[in-house]
């Protein structure tokens, strides 16, 4: 079995349940709960400071994606100032050293949050019953600590690979990149190989070659939207406030989506029958390019009509801070060694 720390909507579970395994997942976020129940999840309700591996006995599998927002470069940047004394605290954790004091420091509580993925690993190692296979995910500027954490659970006898992925090249319609720890104590820890090119800006044309796959672009995806490029992240409004959710990525992002539509490079939304029936974009000045929950949904590869609940806020943000569910199937295919079903490899959601 495996425990999923830091549950959100499902974006491991879907990759982890299409590869026939069994998951539980531990989330606090009420709407995102819902959505994993609807989808028929393993849910348990909760925080996970509140929760050890005692709590789940049979899982000899942790994955998890901590909180991005203190990390991200779109957040105020809590984490990443703090950076050095996460790192201290992490080898204090593999001292068994206390850290609750020290992590009431934090001016960001969503900080310290990375650090449980390590304390539930040291505590199941502890007790007897060592997680045979560790995933974490994270955005780029996290690979500091998942290089740090690589060095702590190689001292307790695990392989570890650590490195950032780019989503187009596991099928994933967009350029989203992401960093990742892999451990085992069952042979050598490994990245999944790409299955398709990556994006780079001016290639309008990749064809198949040296065993890769063309990326899949925007339009490939959601019927709309950018013909030769996978579209960009997918933003996360917050009530701190923050990039549009209803968009795909923030202002700049934007522009881009506009440069691409005004070059020709775009495919009109098929769902618009009238140009008054797009908002305005501020200012007057053009339409905006807007994104529902299931364009989004199908952006981050989750298959077609997963269940997502609560407001449309709750389920843009939901959506924008999952792993995409195709990009998280990969890599727990490469840890495990379970082949990807024909019916997903290479292709985004179905």
């Amino acid at each position: 079995m495996i425990v999923d720390l830091f549950a959100g909507p499902g974006g491991w579970d879907v990759g982890a349940t299409r590869l026939g395994l069994d998951v539980t997942g531990i989330e606090r976020d009420h709407a995102a709960c819902e959505t994993r129940r609807a989808a028929g999840l393993g849910t348990v309700e909760g925080d996970v400071r509140d929760y050890g591996p005692a709590d789940f006995p049979d899982a000899t599998t942790a994955i998890g994606s901590p909180p991005c927002q203190p990390f991200s470069v779109g957040g105020k940047g809590g984490g990443r100032k703090a950076l050095d004394t996460v790192l201290d605290l992490a080898q204090l954790l593999t001292a068994r050293q206390s850290i609750a004091l020290a992590l009431k420091g934090f001016d960001d509580e969503r900080t310290g949050l990375v650090l449980e993925p390590l304390r539930w690993a040291l505590e199941a190692k502890d007790a007897g019953r060592p997680y045979r296979t560790i995933l974490l995910e994270q955005v780029p500027t996290v690979l500091p600590v998942w290089e740090a954490f690589a060095g702590h659970l190689r001292a307790e006898g695990y392989s570890v690979a650590t490195g950032r992925l780019s989503a187009e090249e596991y099928g994933v319609p967009q350029t989203r990149s992401r960093a990742f720890l892999v451990a085992t104590l069952n042979g050598e820890a490994r990245l999944p190989q790409p299955t398709h090119h990556r994006y780079r800006r001016g290639e309008t044309q990749v064809q198949e070659a040296f065993g890769l796959k063309p990326w899949i672009s925007m339009a490939d995806a959601i019927g709309w939207g950018m013909t030769h490029r996978p579209a960009l992240t997918i933003a996360v409004g917050t009530a701190a406030g923050g990039p549009d959710p209803s968009c795909v990525g923030g202002s700049g992002a934007r522009a881009t989506l506009y440069g691409e539509r005004d070059a020709g490079r775009w495919i009109d939304c098929r769902r618009i029958v009238d140009a008054d029936q797009l908002p305005a974009y501020r200012g007057g000045r053009r339409d905006t390019i807007r994104v529902t929950p299931e364009d989004a949904a199908l952006v981050q590869s989750f298959p077609v009509g997963h269940p997502f609940q609560g407001s449309q806020t709750k389920r843009y943000e939901q959506i924008g801070n999952a792993v995409p569910c195709l990009l998280a199937e990969h890599v727990i295919s490469a840890a495990f060694g379970i082949p990807m079903r024909a019916a997903d490899e290479g292709e985004a959601a179905a």
